[in-house]
Order: C-alpha cells, then structure tokens, then sequence
C-alpha cells in the first residue's frame, strides 16, 4: 500500500455492498466429471437414496441459453459480457480485450453465435457492482500476480460474476526477461520492438487466461503436450535459436483459443434440445477426447515437487520435456554469450545489469523440473469406468527416464552453472538509491557480484528435485515392478558426475568442489530422512560410505584439493558436529511460476 498511495498518511477506502436475490430457478445444474476441467461445487445431501452418491457435484459456469436450442448455431437468450477496467492504458486496453474475445471462438464451436462479448466498462458503473463481470488493471507495489475469481451461488454452481484482476507490474517482468535475451541496446542503432511486442501478446494470452477461470475452467498443464491446446496453462515464452543462429520470437504465444478450451466450453456450455440425453452427450464428447488424445492434467498433479507426470509441467513448451529443455538451454547459452552493457539502455548503472541477468542465468528452472518428472515417472490420465481410452497408469520406460537424467545431470555441470569472466567484470556494487532495490542474487561477498552464491542456489535448486525422497521412494518401486533405472542408478549417475570428475582450474573448480559438496549435503539429508522408506536409505548410506573411500583415495593422490576431500570426510564421520552454511536461495522467478493464480 506505502509504495502505491498518493500519501501514505491519507488513505481512502471505499467499501461496495451488494444485496442481490438469489438466481430464480430455471437454471439446470450440470454435472461435474474429473475429465471435464471445470471447477464445481460440491455438497452432501443426506436425503439421497442409499444406492446414490451422498455428495453432489456440478460445475461452475455461467447462466447460457440458446434463442433457438434447435439450430446448430444460434444467438444468446442473454450473452455473457466482460467489461475492461476503462483506466487501463493502450496499448494494454486493446491487448485485454483482444485476448478476452478470444473466448467466442470457444463458444461459437459450441454452437452459440456472439455469445460472448468484452466492452469497455462505461463511467457511469461500478466495477464493484455485482451485476457486471469485470477485467481490473490495479496497482501494486511488487509485479503482483493474476487473479480469476467468481460469485457463484452455492446450491447450483452458477456463477453470478466474473472478476479478473491483473497487476500492472507484471508485463514488466516480462519485458526484462526478453531484454535478458536480446541485449538489445546497441550504440547507433534502434532499438527492436520485438520485446514490447511479445510482452503485449503474452498480455492477450495472460487475460484469456484468467477470464478462462471466471468462466468455470481449471488449470490444464497438460496442453504444451496437445501442442499448446489450452489457454489454462502457464506458457513459457516459446522462443528458439533458429538456422541464422539468432534468438527467434515468431512462435512465443498462441493467438487463439485452444482446442482443448473449445471442447471445455461445449462441455459446460452446449445447449440440448429435449430429444437428446444430456448426460450420454456429455458423456460421450468426453469420451471423444480422450480417444482423440486431448489429455486434462489439473494443479496437484503438476505443482508437486515429486511431481511425475511426463506431460504435466508448468511453464514448459514442446510435448517431450528433454526436447523443451534443450531448447531452452541452448537460448540461455546464446543469450549468455551475447550479454553485455547492451542489455541496459545508456545512462543506466551498470549495476543493473544484474537485474537482467537473473532471469537469464536461472532461463531454464522450469524446464528443468520438467525433466526431472519423467525420472521416476508414470503417465496416468483422470480415469473413469467405461472410457476404454484413457491411460491407466504407467511407468515410463528405461529409455524415456535415462534420457531425463543425462540431460538434468548437464545442467549440474560447471559450464552450465559457471558465469563468463566478461560478464563478471562488468557488474560494480549497487550505488545509492538503488540498495535493495530488485530481484538479485544473493551473496556471501559484501556488495561485490558473488557468481559462486548464484552457483550455488541453482544447483541447490535443481539438486532439490533429483534428491526428492518421495521420488526416490518411487524409483525403488518402479525399479522392482518394471525393471527400469532404480534409486540406486540414479545415485551412481549423479556422484559420476559431481564427485566422480576431474576438478578443473580456476572459478569452474570452484564451483565443481561446492556443487560436490552441496551434493553430499543432499546425500546425507535422504539417508537421514524419516520419509524414506528403508531401501532408499540403505542404498543412500552405501554409496556414502563409497564415496568416504573414494574420498580418502583423492585425499592422498590430489593434494591440490585435499582440504575439500579431508572437509567432506569429516561431514560424512559426524554429519551432526559439522555445521554448514545455509543455502543461498534462488531469486524469484514468479510470477513466471507463481502459485496463486
């Protein structure tokens, strides 16, 4: 609030109250089915027969009714309306509305012609007011985070309004994270319109996303696997190295509602004529998408660290995960090489040259959790009885998780985690005014740019995800079921290529020797775990008894090094008397990832 009131000594409130009567009763329910993606309500009544469910559930949706329930397509009795917030500023205005219109296309594939329809809110009405469904451009002193809430009425499931608020602040972190890749400010020549460009289009693509919950859908973060089928998904921007060897946008966002979206809304919207049995044609368009492949993977199954689902991820792209981080990696790689004092405009402090540089440097985290959900993983869909099409679950095979491996083992290795010496000299201490002031690394050295903390919080990160016990737990499991990579393979993987190497020279070593030691502190942590079942701690404590006589070997033929392997000797003999440091923590990267939305 200090950071965007006038005057923080005078406030003003207003509180709106709505007294309305509750929705007459010629709305009809619609049942809820996990395939469906919406959000519903639910209820117990204890009336119901004993041969019946207990609990009821229906979807959220809003009041739709065709003019004509026999014509393929026909107008609204009453249409859904939006209204755009009308302080919001161009270009931002045209891109919400746009992108909030998109959803006709949804609705018109169900059969209702200019059903839905976006308006600038007029002057004389409350946005407060229940009566209009409302997309708010706000203020916030932080790049805030999207919201998609409604008002529906408890007994039905109807929703009586749709209220989209989304921060101002947000398209700015985009923005940086384009300008991270491009370095686009380069002496005598104009600067590109390419990052104001796709931070525009990911505004379209952000408030058809957050209207789609405000018209009952969920999350679904299996679309990047269906070819970005949905809007519900976090999108991470979709850009590659092309053929000329430049960092290429044309592909970053979708234009359009998704197949997915269009198929969710026919199943919450489409209306019936009375010669059809509503629950078979809803029924049966369920079962047509999954004969078609369209899968629906909502929140828990995506958001969990132990997550193992091989297509539902948050801010991936493409529909293989090792492809998507690949991709990825070789942007940031790019992107690295090409960073300099171009990446902020003349006139600009060096020192902010870091700001840019966070999200370049951790460009590929999501990606990264991607990978690590096929090792260890199973592909499941939300089954029911009588849908034949539906994957029951699966563990992936040998191949599949071996792939994951290697490539999230390169991303522990000293080139990827080891910042270029030009870049560390261009960054000085922060100057007054802006002391505290971003999204930095932290640091261990004072004022100075600390590239070993940035090191260490992203492989601290990413160690996270190998080291999950609940995957781990799961890794023996699969192992003894299907013969696939085990607990045990994966911990020989991972000491071969963190303990088991050459030491190089120079800022690589160094962080090779932290990484090895951050490693171990992770090895340590799952033998100790009371979540572990037995297996993976007898497994967990033999290769740390390995690798002490490894360690005591490379003692005595490196003594270049001997002060890092004698350090790690001494933490495995009495774990509890030695105390570490506390992790560095990675820089936010919500609300690219943010789980509040």
């Amino acid at each position: 609030m200090q950071a965007v009131a006038p005057s923080t000594e005078a406030i003003t409130l207003r509180m709106h109250h709505s007294f309305i009567a509750l929705p007459d009763n010629k709305y009809k329910p619609r049942a809820y089915d996990v395939r469906s993606g919406y959000f519903g309500i639910t209820y117990f009544d204890y009336g119901s027969d004993i041969s019946e469910p207990i609990q009821k559930m229906f979807i959220s949706r809003h009041r739709l009714n065709k003019v004509n329930p026999n014509a393929a397509i026909s107008e609204a009795v009453k249409p859904i309306i939006y209204y755009l917030d009308n302080g919001t500023p161009e270009p931002i205005r045209s891109a919400l509305l746009e992108g909030a219109r998109w959803w006709n296309q949804a609705y018109e594939a169900s059969g209702y012609k200019n059903a839905f329809q976006v308006q600038v809110l007029p002057d004389s009405a409350d946005p407060m007011d229940i009566r209009y469904n409302i997309i708010n451009w706000v203020h916030r002193s932080t790049r805030g985070w999207g919201y998609g809430a409604t008002i529906s009425d408890p007994r039905t499931g109807e929703i009586i309004k749709g209220q989209v608020t989304l921060g101002s602040l947000r398209v700015r972190q985009d923005y940086l994270i384009f300008t991270a890749l491009l370095s686009p400010y380069m002496n005598g020549q104009p600067v590109t319109d390419k990052m104001r460009t796709a931070a525009v289009h990911r505004l379209r693509q952000l408030a058809a996303y957050e209207v789609g919950h405000t018209l009952g859908l969920q999350h679904n973060y299996a679309s990047s696997f269906n070819n970005r089928a949905s809007v519900m998904d976090y999108p991470h921007p979709n850009v590659f190295v092309n053929d000329k060897g430049a960092i290429d946008f044309s592909d970053i966002y979708t234009n359009e509602i998704g197949e997915w979206d269009k198929r969710a809304i026919t199943y919450g919207y489409q209306d019936f004529d009375k010669t059809v049995d509503e629950s078979k044609g809803l029924q049966n368009l369920l079962i047509e998408n999954s004969k078609n492949g369209l899968q629906f993977i909502a929140d828990a199954d995506a958001r969990s660290a132990s997550g193992f689902h091989p297509n539902a991820h948050l801010w991936d792209n493409q529909a293989d995960a090792v492809a998507g981080l690949n991709q990825v990696i070789e942007v940031r790689k790019k992107a690295i090489s090409q960073f300099g004092e171009q990446a902020v405009p003349n006139g600009t402090p060096l020192s902010k040259l870091e700001d840019v540089l966070v999200p370049l440097y951790n460009y590929h985290r999501y990606q990264y959790e991607a990978v690590t959900k096929v090792i260890g993983g199973i592909n499941y869909t939300y089954s029911v009885r009588g849908d034949t099409n539906q994957i029951k679950p699966t563990i992936l095979s040998n191949e599949m998780q071996q792939k994951a491996l290697k490539a999230a083992l390169k991303c522990l290795s000293a080139e990827t985690l080891t910042l270029p010496e030009n870049i560390l000299q261009l960054i000085p201490p922060r100057p007054p005014l802006l002391y505290g002031v971003g999204e930095l690394f932290e640091k261990r050295t004072g004022m100075s740019f600390d590239a070993l903390s940035a090191a260490e919080a992203l492989a601290d990160f990413q160690l996270g995800f190998l080291f999950n016990v609940e995957r781990a737990n799961r890794l023996v499991q699969n192992k003894a079921r299907a013969g696939v990579i085990g607990w045990d393979d994966v911990l020989d993987q991972i000491l071969e290529n963190t303990w088991y190497i050459k030491i190089s020279n120079g800022l690589a070593g160094s962080i090779q020797q932290q990484t090895q030691q951050q490693t171990l502190h992770w090895l340590i942590g799952v033998s100790q775990s009371t979540d572990a079942n037995y297996e993976v701690r007898s497994i967990t404590q033999q290769r740390i008894k390995q690798l002490k006589a490894k360690l005591e070997a490379l003692s005595k033929s490196d003594p270049m090094h001997s002060a890092h392997y004698q350090y790690a000797i001494e933490r495995i003999k009495s774990p509890e008397k030695v105390i570490l440091s506390k992790p560095v923590a990675m820089a936010p990267g919500a609300p690219i990832g943010c789980d509040l939305d």
